[in-house]
């Protein structure tokens, strides 16, 4: 991202010193208007933010629908969006007060009010979709509202509940179109945020256009923008090479990124850190082969994720060894500090030590189109059946299957990145290890619950590190997860658009309204 600035600014220069007005900088009247077509694969679950917990969704919410909260760019700590202010009123951080901004409206013409509020966090957690962001909001005990007030009631204390608001489980619907009891099934969306969904094809397209009655932190709002979902990295790359879209993010093909160059002058390469992470979830319930923590444990030893790396994914990811990403407060090696080596005599050992026949046969699933999703499954595959001990049966799901097959416990093993929710090691914990993880692995051990929950009671949140380094030992002891590998984020856009280097970061949030044309 540096250097991308870099030829920016020296660009810059270089035309001061020519003479050559500014003005050829700045969107010609022709352009302003014109629409921006942005490509991913990230596939929606649903359009309704109470039936969906996951990176394609969130993308669209972030952009149609508003917060009381958000984050800057690279910022740490949210600020203001649908909300004027918002503050814990105690010393103990349990009561979380808002003021919603004045002048905002929904499509209707009616007010936003904190009634709407109160009442879009109770329908996320009243639905409870098995695919739903309710788990998210697990120490909001209630919602108050009066007029333009709203007040959180916290089950016990949660310093991380702002960065919470800021997500797509806060996002604020019209109570009047949205069922209290269930999700909206239609394709439309009634929100606020800085652009309106005029035509959405699942799978395919949305449509959005600038909300000229947007009212929240952003200072206008972006140009018109066409997302198009494809089915796989392949089909994104040859619609960005075709020129049939101006901007590529989300995935594209392993050999397709280590062959990028920020220097190339026919486009932009925006690469940047990321604290996207992928693991492998294994099913601990009675009902699964993996039950048994031994048999999990022996798989942890046939792992090897710089293979995975470097052939799978041609040095575009780094190998990861725990639950918490590098960058993050917490973050240590907890699984290269257990399992250092690949090693098929420790793993057999461990199923001999467990009493269970070999080969261990269990399923194995994955998201079809997601990256390198199928190639990783097949030299994961490999890995684990090095040796005889085991017998892997790969299967690919689409992708809203997918996540109600591991939802539902009906997969054994299931390989999933997880985009963070917001900028702190919080959105790695409970999410992914607690009892009611959104992964289902069906894992409960009380000691990490209390850890988790107790890290949530520091506002310093450097003072947390050491719970999250004691949950990532107790989750190498017990294996819930196996982490493989965290990602680099990169974006490709054409020459003539500018801003895609705000378009993604660690904070979660997915700007369109960041581009524009140069």
């Amino acid at each position: 991202m540096r250097s991308v600035r870099m030829r920016i600014l020296v660009t810059l220069v270089v035309l001061a010193v020519v003479g050559i007005g500014g003005w050829q900088l700045l969107p010609s009247q022709e352009n302003k208007n014109k629409t921006i077509t942005v490509g991913t694969t990230d596939a929606v679950t649903s359009l309704d933010p109470a039936g969906a917990y996951d990176a394609g969704s969130w993308a669209l919410f972030n952009n149609v629908f508003q917060t009381l909260l958000t984050f800057d760019p690279s910022g740490v700590q949210p600020v203001p969006d649908a909300a004027k202010s918002c503050d814990f009123t105690d010393s103990g951080l349990r009561t979380y007060r808002c003021v919603v901004r004045d002048g905002i409206t929904f499509p209707s013409g009616r007010a936003m009010t904190a009634e709407d509020v109160k009442y879009s966090f109770d329908r996320v957690k009243k639905i409870n979709s098995d695919v739903g962001p309710a788990s998210l909001l697990s120490t909001l005990g209630s919602v108050t509202a009066s007029g333009k007030t709203v007040t959180f009631h916290l089950s016990s204390p949660d310093a991380t509940f702002p960065f919470k608001l800021a997500t797509g489980a806060g996002a604020i619907v019209d109570k009047d179109k949205y069922p209290a009891d269930k999700l909206r099934t239609d394709n439309s969306v009634d929100g606020t945020g800085p652009y309106t969904l005029t035509s959405y094809t699942k799978d395919k397209q949305a449509i959005l256009r600038p909300n000229g009655d947007y009212e929240g932190e952003l200072s206008g709002t972006g140009r018109p923008i066409e997302l198009d979902y494809y089915a796989d990295s392949a089909k994104l790359a040859s619609a960005y090479k075709a020129k049939q879209i101006d901007v590529a993010t989300r995935t594209l093909p392993p050999a397709m990124v280590s062959k990028l160059s920020p220097s190339d002058p026919d486009q932009r390469v925006l690469k940047a850190d990321s604290s996207e992470t992928r693991n492998l979830y294994l099913n601990t319930r009675k009902s699964s082969p993996l039950h048994d923590v031994l048999v999990r444990r022996a798989l942890a030893w046939l792992i090897n994720r710089e293979d995975l790396a470097s052939t799978v994914y041609d040095g575009t990811v780094s190998p990861l060894y725990s639950l918490i990403p590098a960058g993050l407060t917490g973050h240590t090696t907890s699984f290269f500090d257990t399992y250092p080596t690949q090693s098929v005599a420790k793993a057999k050992a461990l199923l001999a030590e467990a009493g269970v026949s070999t080969p261990v046969t269990f399923s194995f699933g994955y998201g079809i189109g997601h990256g390198a999703g199928a190639e990783e499954a097949a030299a994961l595959k490999k890995q684990l059946e090095a040796g005889g001990l085991f017998k892997v049966d790969v299967k690919g799901y689409e992708w809203t299957d997918f996540q109600k097959s591991w939802a539902q416990g009906k997969m054994d093993a299931w390989a999933v990145g997880w985009v963070a929710d917001y900028p702190d090691p919080d959105t790695f914990g409970a999410s992914l290890v607690g009892s009611d993880s959104v992964m289902s692995t069906g894992y409960s051990n009380k000691a990490v619950d209390n850890l988790l929950q107790n890290s949530q009671q520091y506002a310093d949140r450097s003072r947390a590190e050491q719970d999250f380094r004691n949950v990532q030992t107790d989750v190498a002891n017990d294996v819930p997860l196996i982490p493989l590998w965290q990602r680099t984020d990169y974006v490709l856009s054409s020459e003539d658009v500018g801003g895609a280097q705000y378009l993604t970061d660690s904070t979660g949030i997915f700007r369109l309204w960041s581009l524009s044309w140069i």
